[in-house]
């Protein structure tokens, strides 16, 4: 199995209640990310991959998205949404493996109500934890082949 370098985790997040929290490192077993409140509710949609992508996409088109909003855990500089469900993607010792393209929320809205229709196909990625481990702003991100 090869690992091809693909990106660079930018932020990461966890949420409590409403707030996106930012951290310098996030714990991930097969339940999700530790201490988030999505924590064990449903494994496929444990963690969420977005792009910074979605953020130029939302202020080409003059909207002023804060990182965070879109409800991410992990904010990375590479595009994933071509990705398809099963490829897996390794950072530090955790790795992920895709699950199925985020669902467009209505909660986007509340930033700006074009944001949802913008970034339809462009929100973010849901991935599950194949192995566990600890994660950390700054890490490289790896294509398994």
């Amino acid at each position: 199995m090869s690992l091809i370098q693909v990106a660079k985790i930018l932020e990461l997040y966890y949420s409590t209640g409403d707030t996106k929290v930012p951290s310098p490192e996030l714990i991930l077993d097969s339940r999700g990310v530790v201490g988030d409140k999505y924590y064990n509710k449903d494994i496929q949609r444990s963690v969420l991959i977005a792009s910074d992508d979605s953020y130029k996409l939302a202020k080409m088109n003059g909207i002023d998205a804060q990182y965070g909003v879109l409800g991410e855990n992990l904010l990375i500089d590479y595009n994933p949404y071509h990705l398809k469900s099963g490829v897996r993607l390794k950072v530090g010792s955790v790795v992920f493996e895709i699950t199925q393209n985020c669902t467009l929320c209505n909660s986007l809205a509340k930033i700006d109500a074009k944001l949802p229709q913008l970034l339809q196909n462009d929100r973010g990625i849901f991935a599950k934890v194949i192995r566990s481990g600890t994660i950390y702003k700054g890490d490289n991100i790896y294509l398994l082949n």
